[in-house]
């Protein structure tokens, strides 16, 4: 497994951070997903062997938020 810590922008409420995790833990390969509000973030721990951080990033965008993989 691995992880991936996302900067989430567009999350406004507690909405938003039970969305996120909802959309990404329906991901074949995704273990869990942390959201955080506060710190506009969400972390991720995943199978690399069934999905690639690019899909992760894809779906979160595609919920309608902007993702970016933090280095």
């Amino acid at each position: 497994m691995q992880t991936l810590t996302l900067n989430i922008d567009g999350m406004t409420c507690g909405g938003c951070v039970k969305r996120v995790p909802k959309v990404l833990e329906a991901l074949d390969g995704v273990a869990k997903a942390e959201v955080s509000l506060e710190n506009a973030n969400a972390t991720i721990t995943y199978d690399a062997d069934k999905i690639q951080a690019a899909a992760l990033i894809e779906a979160v965008e595609d919920a309608g938020f902007d993702a970016t993989s933090v280095e």
